[in-house]
């Protein structure tokens, strides 16, 4: 990933530190439903009011187009933040409150910020009730860094963004990673940069057209690709098989061969299943037979990989030093096609227990079919990063991340 600052880097006792989060939370009725988020960026804001500095918190929240919606305020998420610092996990500031701007920019958020104390803390409203946030607009990036003294990114849910509060600021002032975009770039450094070696990606999920530029990073990244999910139909249609009544994009049949050839010829290994559980229709509690790759009888849907194929997974695991994840091994959410994803994360969690396997895992489906699993906080690192984290599996330079390499 190369060189870039932390917050061991800064001196920020006394300092106005504008801290870049991802408060874009789940909210039902007014309230958030999923701390997961704040409970992440709550280490760095502790750790920065604990050595003297004040906090101000930046953040978008959904897509209110540029302009105020008042739905799309952050006033309730500062005061589940604020709950989340007094009570929850990582609670360190006692019973300090969360101050709150009406806004990010301008006199609003200048009053709010100038009236902090050394180690308070201070949530300005959504950055994109500013059409200037999602332009990049400079002029933007520079109201907001005139409130601070000092940048820290921890979000890197946004890095992939060039916005005014993920790039621009972050040329203005002297800038950092915080904790927690400092702990996701580690990771993700120990799982490509300079990986362990042998290196394998596990790729899944429904349609091998919104993973074409993964693929083919990959294929001349890892030792190893195992392709599963509904994508793999696709690759085992390109290998003459069979897949009945499956889910294929045939648009697509000649990109997978592509990717496969370029795996032979960078020495990767293309794993896809050798059996699968199949049957009529996608449905609860639905009959179900498991066959042999080629031998998915006419109308049948492959919606899981079988028995043999995990065990297969289980066996090359032994091998491997290094596991990047992404997507689902079959249709998880609908239980029996769980079992193949379960038995593989499990036994991946067992190596990673075990200290010999390191695993990081990233995108929304994958994280729901861990923690399915059980075995969310057995993996060596989890990313929420989404969007974010398919680029970097692109090979993308993500602009949040360069910003800090050249940030002050």
């Amino acid at each position: 990933m190369g060189a870039f600052r932390t917050i061991d880097d800064l001196d920020v006792s006394g300092r106005r530190v504008l801290l870049r989060g991802d408060l874009n939370v789940p909210m039902s009725d007014g309230r958030v439903t999923d701390t997961t988020r704040l409970d992440r960026l709550a280490p760095t804001i502790v750790e920065l009011a604990e050595k003297g500095a004040r906090v101000i918190v930046l953040s978008h929240f959904g897509r209110p187009k540029g302009k105020p919606a008042p739905e799309l305020s952050l006033r309730p998420v500062a005061a589940a933040l604020e709950t989340a610092l007094i009570s929850g996990p990582n609670s360190a500031l006692g019973s300090r409150k969360v101050a709150f701007a009406p806004d990010c920019i301008g006199e609003a958020a200048a009053a709010v910020t100038q009236a902090l104390g050394d180690g308070e803390v201070a949530v300005l409203e959504n950055l994109r009730f500013h059409a200037g946030e999602e332009a990049n607009d400079p002029d933007f990036a520079a109201s907001l860094a005139a409130l601070g003294d000092l940048y820290v990114n921890d979000a890197f849910s946004a890095a992939h963004r060039a916005h005014a509060s993920t790039e621009a600021i972050a040329r203005l002032l002297p800038a950092a990673a915080g904790r927690a975009m400092q702990a996701e770039l580690e990771a993700l450094s120990g799982a490509l940069v300079a990986p362990e070696r042998p290196l394998a990606a596990l790729i899944g999920g429904a349609k091998v057209s919104t993973k074409i530029a993964v693929l083919e990073n990959l294929a001349t990244q890892v030792d190893a690709i195992v392709i599963g999910g509904a994508m793999a139909n696709t690759f085992l249609h390109a290998r003459g098989i069979d897949v009945a009544a499956s889910l294929l994009e045939p648009d697509f049949v000649d990109t997978a061969r592509e990717v496969e050839a370029a795996a032979k010829r960078a020495g990767c290994t293309l794993l896809l299943p050798e059996d699968a559980v199949v049957a009529a229709k996608l449905a609860p509690g639905v009959e179900t037979q498991t066959v042999p790759i080629d031998a998915v009888p006419a109308g049948g849907m492959i919606l899981d990989i079988g028995p043999a194929s995990a065990a297969a997974l289980n066996t090359a695991m032994e091998d491997w030093r290094t596991l990047v994840w992404n997507g689902p091994l079959g249709a998880f959410e609908t239980p029996p096609f769980d079992a193949g994803t379960v038995a593989v994360a499990r036994a991946a969690a067992a190596r990673t227990r075990a200290g010999t396997l390191l695993t990081v895992a990233g995108g929304g489906d994958t994280v729901a079919a861990l923690a399915h699993a059980g075995v969310a906080h057995d993996f060596s690192y989890i990313s929420t990063a989404g969007g974010a984290f398919l680029e970097w599996l692109e090979g993308k330079a993500l602009p949040g991340v360069e910003a800090l390499r050249h940030g002050g």
